[in-house]
């Protein structure tokens, strides 16, 4: 496993197990597999109706601790610090820990400084080791980093070989934040990446899939990856991608295959927000 460094000095995976549409009566199981193939990281979510799954699944693992990170966020519903502050404590519940490793806003919606002042309070109490935030594009991201007094340190977003998120990389350097990528192997309107003969191509020169080229190029360029899968075999390829490195030359073939930088969620339609808010707010 490699590891990044958050601006706090906090150590991270580069790869994780997200449970995103994992059914609660599955995660238990799906996470539990997981573990057991070397996973260290589990990405969950408030909104995902599945906490208490990983929690459960991790309890009974063996694994201590201190050698397990968890990921969750605060869903829109829990907007605001008050309601915010309530729910961490319920993630933390349902997790079956004392801290989460990092805790992030999820949807740049409703009051996410009242939010982000209960996690800066949840984090200076040692009930969160590191905060951050979630599907915030450039601009958004600008203007609540710019005024928020602990900066985030993590921006989940969508992110693979086909969205490749660079137009932001620049501002959130400038924060310190680093990026973590949800569906880095697609999904969401985007499909291709598992079946790419190109990349499949640069795969076979290492005994390597398309999948695994795509998710060794993600953490190469230092992004954090958080693949899903219900399938144990599966789960462990995707792991096993740290035995091999891309050359300077495939890493940058690599990056002439983006197709829509900044995603195909369109996060800042005011229909989609509308959906959102009237349906989940």
């Amino acid at each position: 496993m490699e590891y990044i460094r958050l601006s706090n000095g906090v150590e991270m995976p580069t790869m994780g197990y997200g449970v995103f549409l994992v059914s609660p009566d599955e995660c238990e199981r799906c996470v539990t597999d997981a573990l057991s193939v070397g996973y260290r990281m589990i990405d969950t979510a408030q909104a995902y109706a599945n906490e208490e799954g990983v929690g459960n699944a991790w309890r009974k693992s063996g694994i201590k601790r201190e050698d397990l990170f968890l990921v969750t966020k605060v869903w829109i519903s829990n907007a605001g610090e008050e309601k915010a502050a309530r729910s961490i404590d319920e993630s933390l519940r349902k997790l079956q820990t004392e801290y989460i490793d990092l805790l992030l806003i999820h949807q740049a919606y409703g009051d996410v400084f009242g939010s982000w002042r209960a996690m800066e309070q949840a984090y200076r109490d040692g009930k969160v080791r590191a905060i951050g935030v979630s599907n915030f594009q450039a601009g958004r991201f600008f203007d609540f980093a710019h005024y928020v007094d602990v900066k985030p340190m993590v921006n989940q977003l969508q992110c693979n070989t086909l969205i490749q998120q660079q137009g932001i990389e620049p501002l959130l350097a400038e924060f310190g934040t680093r990026m973590m990528a949800w569906g880095p192997l697609g999904g969401q309107g985007v499909d291709g990446i598992v079946k790419s003969d190109e990349l499949a191509a640069i795969g076979a020169k290492y005994g390597k899939s398309a999948a695994q080229v795509a998710l060794r190029w993600l953490t190469q360029r230092g992004i954090v990856a958080i693949p899903k899968s219900s399938h144990k075999e599966r789960m462990a390829q995707n792991l096993a991608i740290f035995d091999f490195s891309l050359t300077d030359g495939e890493m940058a073939q690599i990056a002439q295959m983006n197709q829509h930088d900044t995603g195909t969620v369109t996060f800042g339609d005011p229909q989609f927000v509308k959906y959102l808010i009237e349906n989940y707010g």
